[in-house]
C-alpha cells in the first residue's frame, strides 16, 4: 500500500494554470503582457505541497530551474529573508560561480547566506558599528541572483508556507512581485488560507498584492467527492479493499481533504474503530515506529517543520547508527521526507500534532538538547538558539541569543522582528538579579529596543519604553547609561507631539557623557545639535555640531561625522534668501552625497527631507517632488516606509501633489495609510491628504475624519490637516466649532499663535461665508463678530511671524491675502454694503497669489469663489470667465465635488459626459438639466413666487419674508419649494445664484 498516491487526483485544471505562469513569465520577460507571479492558497492538507511538485515536474520537464524556499513557524523568533537565504543556499551548491559573481557586483547578497547566518559567523564585530538598516541593497541583490540564474536557464522560484513569513520576506516578495525580469523568471508563493485570521498581516498584504498587474491567484478547493473516492482506490491498491460504508465514511470525514484521506486510509484500523480526534489518527502511525525513529521524530517536532541533519542527531540524543536506523524508518513511512541536508514532515499538521502530544516536561528537555547543540555546535541561528533557549527555561542564554537575534534582524533590515527579540529580552532582564550576573548594558538593549521601533515607524511605543526606563533608573545608575537614554528620549521627543522639554533632556545627557573622548559622546553631541536645530537654537546648534564633528573624526566614526555635516548643513535654512540660501542648499547636497557614500541612511535621508523643505517653502514645487521622492525611494529601497524622515518625506511629497494637482499620484502615495496593520500616528499623517483628494472627488469622508479625531492629541500635523478637510466640508457654526477645536488642541501641543492657524482662519470665515445666504439678520450679525475675531486670529499669527524674524513664504503669503479677501466677502454678503472696488481689488489679488503659488485646487477654490461676487455685483462676463477657469482645473482633477455649490460647479453640468481623454469629467448631466430647467421657468413664476425669489436671492429667512410681505412663514415655505423645483435647484442658495445667472430677478 502507498501513503501519497503515485498521481495527482481531482487538480488537472489548478496544474494546467499553475503551468501556464511559466508561459506567462516568459512573454513578460519578452516585453510582452503576462504575470510572473502567483499566490496559491488553501486549507491546510488541501493538497497546495502536492500541487507544487507537480509543477516542479512540469517545469523541469520544461528545461526550468526550480528554486524552491520555505518559511517556517519560529513564533516570536522569526529569522528574516529565512526562504531567500535557503535559495541562496541551493544555488551556492549547485552554481557557486553564478553565485559569487553577482555577490562580487551585490556585497549584500553575503548576508543572506546561510553560512554567514550561523551563530558566530559574525563574531568580532564592533559593537558599536552602525546597524544596517537599509534592505535596498539585499532587495536588488536578490533580484540580480535570480536574474541572472535566468539568463542561463528560466527560473521557477517557489515559496512555501507563506502563513509563517515574517515582515522582511514578505516586502522581499512585494519587491520582486513589482520588479520586472529581463529573462524568464516565475514566483509562486503558497499560503494557508485557514490560517489567516482577521489580523493575519498577510491578509492584508495578499489584498495589495493581488492588485498588482504581475499577480494572479488560485484557492484550491476542497476535492470534489468522485476526486476523494478515486484517491481512496489508489491509496487502498495492494490490500483489502475498503468496503462501501468505509469508503463513504471516509469521504464524510476527510471533507475533501487530500491530507486527512490520506491518513484516514492509511491508519489501517477498522472504520468504527478510527478515533474521532484527528491529531489521535494522526499519531497512530508513531507506534509503528521503533524507539529511535520514535525519538527521532518527537525531537524534530521540537525543530519545527525542517531541521538539519547535523542539528537534529546533536539533539536526538542517540549514536550516530540507531539515528540513522531511526531516520531510514521515518522517512520509509512517510512521516519524514529528506530534502537536501535537511528533514522536514510531510505536513506540518503531522509535526504539529507530534510536538502537542508531548509532556510539558518533554517538551522543555528536548529543547535544552537543542540548546545544547546550537551553543556548542554553532548549527543554527540567533533566532533559534534564542526561542530554545526561552522554552527550555535557560533564561539567561536567551538573553544573549535574543540581542544576538535582534541584531542579526536589524543588520538584514528587520525592525519588526528585531524589536520583538529587544523587548524580550528586556522582559528577561526585568529579574535584577539576572541583570548583576550576566553584567548586561541595560540601557544599551533598551536603545536598541526604542531604534528598532523608531525605524519601523512606532514612535509611540518606543516613546514609552524610554520614559518607562528613565523613570525606573535609581539614582546612583551609571551616568554613561542615563546619558545613552535621555539622548535618545530628547531625540525622539523632536518628531512625536509632547510638553517634555526635550532641550533639556539632552542637555543633561551632554552633561552626563563627561568630556572623555568616547563615541558615546560623540553620539550624544550630534543629537543635541539636532535637537538645538529643530528648536530654531541655531547658533548654539552649530557649535555643538561643529564638535561632534571633530570627535566623530577623530574617532573614525563615519555614519556620526555625516549626521553632524548634514546638521551643520540644514542650519539657518528657513532664515536666510538668494545667494546664501543656495550657498547652504549646495552644502547640504554635498552633505547626502557624503552620508549616502558613507552609508549613513538616516543622514542621508533627513538631507534629502530637509532640502525637500527648503524648496517647498519656497514654493518650488517640482524640486520639492523631486528630493522628498528620492527619500521616499531609498524608504522603499529599504523597505521601510515608516522610519523617520522617510515618512515625513512621503507626506510632505503627497501634500506637494496635491498642491500640484498630481492627484492620482497622490492617492498612490498615500495608499499605504490603508494598511490596518501600519502604525496609526504615521497613518494618521498621511490619512488627510488622502481623504482631501477622495472628498473632491465624490466620496463621502465624514466617518473617516471623525476616525482621526481621537489622534489630534497625539500629533498636530494631524488635527491641523484633518481639520482643513473638514472645515471644507462645513458652513456657519458648525465650520468655527471644529475651527476652535483644532486650535485648542495645537495650542496646548505647541504654541497659541501657530503658522497654520493663518489658513484655518481663512478657510473657517469661507464657511462663515457659505452660511450667510441662509442666515437672518440676527443670525448675521452672530456671525460677524466671529467674522471679525477670525481675521485677528490671522493677523496675529501674521505680527508673529514677522517679530520672530522667519521668512514667510509664498505659501503663507498666499493666505494672508486670502484671509483678508475672505473677511470682505463675509462682511459683503452680511450686508450687502462695503467698498465694491475694494472687494474687488482683495479677491483679483487672492486669486493672483494663489496663481504665483501654484496651488491647483485652490486656484479653483478662489476663482469660483471670485465668479461668485462677480455676478453679485453686476459684472456677469467677468463672473462666466472666471467660473469656466474653475471649472477647467476641477475637470483637471477629476473633482467635481471642489466647486460645489458654486456657479462653476453648475457650469461644469454643461460640459458633462465630454470625453474623459481630454481631461473633463464624465458626469451624469443632472446639474446641466438644471440650469436649462432656470433659464425656462422664468415665465412660469407667479408674481409672488418671484417676488419670494428676489428676497430669498437677498438671503433672506422665511420668516423675514413672511414679515415683510405680510404672510405666514408656513406659506413662504411652499412659494420657496415650490421655486425651488421650478428652477431645478438644490437648495436656497443655489435658486438665489441660479435667479442671478439668468436674469430672472427684477433690475435696480
Amino acid at each position: 500500500m502507498t501513503h501519497s498516491s503515485p498521481r495527482m487526483i481531482g487538480r488537472d485544471s489548478e496544474l494546467d494554470e499553475l503551468a501556464g505562469l511559466l508561459d506567462d513569465a516568459a512573454r513578460a520577460a519578452a516585453g510582452g503582457a503576462g504575470r510572473h507571479v502567483l499566490l496559491l492558497s488553501g486549507d491546510a492538507g488541501v493538497g497546495k505541497t502536492r500541487l507544487l511538485r507537480a509543477l516542479h515536474d512540469r517545469a523541469v520537464d520544461r528545461d526550468w530551474q526550480v528554486l524552491a524556499g520555505h518559511c517556517l513557524d519560529f513564533g516570536d523568533s522569526a529569522l528574516p529573508y529565512l526562504p531567500f537565504s535557503e535559495v541562496i543556499g541551493r544555488l551556492a551548491a549547485g552554481a557557486p560561480d553564478l553565485v559569487e559573481a553577482v555577490a562580487v557586483e551585490h556585497p549584500a547578497l553575503g548576508r543572506l547566506q546561510p553560512g554567514r547566518r550561523t551563530r558566530g559567523s559574525e563574531e568580532g564585530a564592533d559593537a558599536d558599528a552602525p546597524q544596517a538598516t537599509d534592505r535596498r541593497d539585499l532587495f536588488a541583490a536578490m533580484h540580480a541572483l535570480l536574474e541572472c540564474a535566468a539568463e542561463q536557464a528560466p527560473v521557477l522560484l517557489v515559496v512555501e508556507d507563506l502563513h509563517w513569513a515574517d515582515q522582511s520576506t514578505r516586502d522581499m516578495l512585494g519587491y520582486l512581485f513589482g520588479r520586472p525580469f529581463a529573462h524568464p523568471v516565475a514566483v509562486v508563493a503558497s499560503y494557508r488560507s485557514d490560517d489567516l485570521h482577521r489580523r493575519h498581516p498577510l491578509r492584508r498584504q495578499v489584498a495589495e498584492w493581488t492588485r498588482m498587474a504581475p499577480v494572479s491567484r488560485v484557492a484550491l478547493a476542497p476535492l470534489p467527492e468522485r476526486a476523494v473516492r478515486q484517491l481512496i482506490r489508489e491509496l487502498s491498491e495492494g490490500r483489502r479493499l475498503l468496503d462501501d460504508p468505509a469508503v463513504s465514511r471516509i469521504v464524510d470525514r476527510a471533507e475533501g481533504n487530500a491530507f486527512f484521506v490520506e491518513e484516514l486510509v492509511c491508519a489501517g484500523c477498522p472504520v468504527d474503530d478510527l478515533p474521532a480526534d484527528l491529531a489521535d489518527l494522526l499519531l497512530v502511525r508513531l507506534d509503528r515506529l521503533s524507539d529511535a525513529a520514535r525519538e527521532v521524530v518527537r525531537v524534530a517536532s521540537v525543530a519545527g517543520r525542517r531541521v538539519s541533519h547535523e542539528l537534529l542527531l546533536a539533539a536526538s540524543g542517540v549514536d550516530e547508527a540507531a539515528f540513522d536506523a531511526g531516520v531510514r524508518q521515518a522517512v520509509e513511512m512517510n512521516l519524514l521526507e529528506a530534502v537536501g541536508e535537511r528533514y522536514s514532515f510531510r505536513h506540518a499538521l503531522l509535526g504539529e500534532a507530534v510536538y502537542d502530544d508531548l509532556l510539558p516536561g518533554e517538551r522543555v528537555r528536548i529543547h535544552a538538547r537543542y540548546v545544547a547543540a546550537l551553543a556548542d555546535g554553532g548549527l543554527g541561528t540567533a533566532a533559534e538558539l534564542a526561542l530554545h533557549a526561552r522554552r527550555a527555561n535557560d533564561l539567561d542564554r536567551a538573553v544573549g541569543a535574543g540581542i544576538a537575534a535582534g541584531d542579526e534582524a536589524m543588520a538584514v533590515g528587520g525592525p519588526d522582528e528585531a524589536a520583538r527579540h529587544y523587548e524580550q529580552v528586556l522582559e528577561l532582564l526585568e529579574d535584577a538579579e539576572r541583570v548583576r550576573r550576566l553584567d548586561v548594558d541595560h540601557a544599551r538593549i533598551v536603545v536598541k529596543a526604542a531604534d528598532a521601533l523608531i525605524t519601523g515607524g512606532d514612535t509611540l511605543r518606543a516613546a514609552a519604553l524610554l520614559e518607562q526606563h528613565i523613570a525606573r533608573l535609581p539614582a546612583d545608575a551609571d551616568p554613561a547609561a542615563r546619558a545613552r537614554l535621555l539622548s535618545t528620549y530628547a531625540d525622539l521627543l523632536t518628531i512625536i507631539e509632547t510638553d517634555v522639554d526635550h532641550v533639556a533632556l539632552s542637555r543633561r545627557a551632554v552633561e552626563l557623557a563627561g568630556t572623555d573622548d568616547t563615541p558615546l559622546r560623540a553620539k550624544v553631541l550630534a543629537v543635541h545639535a539636532r535637537v538645538l536645530s529643530y528648536e530654531g537654537h541655531e547658533d548654539e546648534a552649530q557649535g555643538f555640531a561643529t564638535e561632534a564633528l571633530a570627535l566623530a573624526e577623530r574617532l573614525a566614526r563615519p555614519v556620526l561625522v555625516s549626521e553632524a555635516i548634514t546638521t551643520l548643513s540644514g542650519l539657518r535654512m528657513k532664515r536666510v534668501v538668494g545667494t546664501e540660501q543656495e550657498s547652504l542648499r549646495a552644502a547640504l547636497r554635498t552633505a547626502v552625497e557624503r552620508a549616502e557614500a558613507s552609508g549613513a541612511q538616516q543622514a542621508e535621508v533627513r538631507g534629502r527631507f530637509l532640502l525637500g523643505r527648503s524648496h517647498q517653502d519656497s514654493a518650488e514645487w517640482e524640486t520639492a517632488a523631486e528630493w522628498f521622492r528620492s527619500a521616499v525611494t531609498c524608504g522603499e529601497r529599504a523597505g521601510l516606509p515608516w522610519a523617520p524622515y522617510i515618512l515625513e518625506s512621503r507626506w510632505q511629497l503627497a501634500a506637494v501633489q496635491h498642491a500640484r494637482g498630481e492627484w492620482d499620484d497622490v492617492l498612490q502615495l498615500t495608499g499605504i495609510a490603508e494598511d490596518p496593520d501600519g502604525p496609526p500616528i504615521p497613518r494618521a499623517l498621511l490619512m488627510p491628504v488622502r481623504l482631501a483628494v477622495l472628498s473632491a472627488r465624490g466620496h463621502d469622508v465624514s466617518a473617516r475624519l471623525a476616525e482621526l479625531r481621537p489622534l489630534w492629541d497625539d500629533e498636530r500635523g494631524v488635527a491641523v490637516h484633518a481639520a482643513g478637510v473638514g472645515l471644507e466640508l462645513l458652513e456657519g457654526v458648525a465650520a468655527l466649532a471644529l475651527y476652535d477645536d483644532v486650535v485648542t488642541v495645537v495650542a496646548r501641543l505647541w504654541e497659541e499663535r501657530f503658522g497654520a492657524r493663518l489658513r484655518l482662519a481663512a478657510q473657517t470665515l469661507a464657511a462663515l461665508s457659505r452660511a450667510m445666504p441662509a442666515a437672518s439678520a440676527a443670525e448675521r450679525r452672530q456671525l460677524l463678530t466671529h467674522v471679525d475675531r477670525l481675521r485677528r486670529d490671522g493677523e496675529e499669527v501674521l505680527t508673529d511671524q514677522r517679530e520672530s524674524g522667519n521668512r514667510w513664504g509664498p505659501e503663507g503669503q498666499a493666505w494672508a491675502v486670502r484671509l483678508v479677501a475672505e473677511h470682505a466677502r463675509a462682511h459683503w454678503l452680511a450686508g450687502g454694503v462695503g467698498d465694491r472696488e475694494a472687494l474687488l481689488d482683495t479677491w483679483r489679488r487672492s486669486v493672483e497669489a494663489m496663481q504665483k503659488l501654484g496651488h491647483v485646487p485652490e486656484q479653483a477654490r478662489v476663482r469660483a469663489s471670485y465668479a461668485e461676487i462677480l455676478r453679485h455685483v453686476g459684472e456677469p462676463a467677468r463672473a462666466q470667465a472666471e467660473a469656466e477657469a474653475a471649472r477647467e482645473l476641477a475637470d483637471r482633477l477629476a473633482a467635481p465635488g471642489l466647486l460645489a455649490g458654486t456657479a462653476a460647479a453648475r457650469h461644469a453640468g454643461s460640459h458633462a459626459g465630454r470625453d474623459p481623454a481630454k481631461g473633463s469629467v464624465t458626469g451624469s448631466g443632472r446639474t446641466a438639466s438644471r440650469r436649462a430647467a432656470g433659464r425656462s421657468v422664468g415665465s412660469a413664476l407667479t408674481a409672488r413666487e418671484s417676488e419670494i425669489l428676489a428676497l430669498l436671492a437677498q438671503g433672506r429667512s422665511n420668516g423675514e419674508i413672511g414679515k415683510q410681505l405680510f404672510i405666514a412663514t408656513k406659506t413662504v415655505s411652499v412659494h420657496v419649494s415650490n421655486i425651488l423645483a421650478k428652477l431645478g435647484a438644490a437648495g436656497r442658495t443655489e435658486a438665489a445664484a441660479i435667479a442671478h445667472r439668468d436674469g430672472l430677478l427684477p433690475r435696480e
